[in-house]
């Protein structure tokens, strides 16, 4: 994903790619710029763009919000805890903030679906699937919409809640919803939402089949992140008028 958003910044005509970080990977050229190891080389950019793993995130938002640039962050594990940790500590004003849980056009739109459906049906689960280079479960996005879902008063009314035989049987608890997470080679990122009452169920699935996907929001969110109202903005839905 790294290299793929700084091709993608490169070849717009309305932004410049001025530095690219990444401890693991010094020397290596990208698109004519060597990463650098040294985090300082983004100063003066005007917004980093944050892909990186749940273990270091937190640290580099305080360096890029003290660095005075804002921030546009891709990586997972923005739960509940961790996004009040980050408006709690994040600078009011400028710079700003933006956490997206997924930037392809159709997840987003799969997952206002899914909060618009949610109170109307009995029960719901979340069934997530990615590839196997994922660290983290469950995804950002199943996080986000399983909050969503509940906060749009998503029911989960069931005749019984089952003995699970083997721990983990029945998923992971993230907001009052169930959802399971699954781990495969040959997957890249896909995402149903099952939701069930007497007589009908309804499934809601968005499937990625390829990265350039996320590439439009991406952009989107580069160009617009200076604009947002609050210090500490969650997802696309703002910028897509949703």
């Amino acid at each position: 994903m790294g290299r793929l958003v700084a091709e993608t910044v490169a070849a717009a005509a309305d932004l410049d790619l001025v530095a690219l970080y990444d401890p693991e990977h010094p020397g290596t050229e990208v698109t004519g710029i060597v990463i650098s190891s040294d985090p300082s080389v983004v100063d003066g950019a005007d917004v980093v763009v944050e892909f990186t793993v749940p273990d270091v995130v937190m640290g580099n938002l305080r360096m890029w919000s003290e660095a005075g640039s804002h921030a546009v962050v891709g990586t997972s594990g923005f739960d509940t805890e961790r996004i009040t940790a980050l408006r709690t500590g994040w600078s009011d004003g400028d710079p700003k903030c933006l956490i997206v849980p997924n930037f392809s056009i159709g997840a987003v739109l799969m997952m206002r679906f899914a909060e618009m459906a949610a109170p109307h049906f009995s029960a719901s689960e979340i069934i997530e699937l990615h590839h196997d280079r994922k660290v983290d479960a469950p995804s950002g996005t199943a996080l986000s919409t399983a909050e969503r879902m509940s906060a749009a008063g998503g029911n989960q009314d069931r005749t019984v809640e089952s003995e699970e035989l083997v721990p983990g049987a029945r998923g992971a608890d993230a907001s009052g919803v169930r959802v399971h997470a699954v781990r495969l080679p040959g997957l890249l990122a896909h995402q149903e939402v099952l939701l069930g009452s007497a007589g009908e169920t309804l499934s809601i699935r968005h499937d990625t089949s390829d990265r350039v996907a996320f590439m439009p929001g991406v952009l989107l969110a580069i160009r617009s992140v200076a604009d947002l109202d609050a210090p500490v903005t969650i997802g696309l839905e703002s910028l897509l008028g949703l």
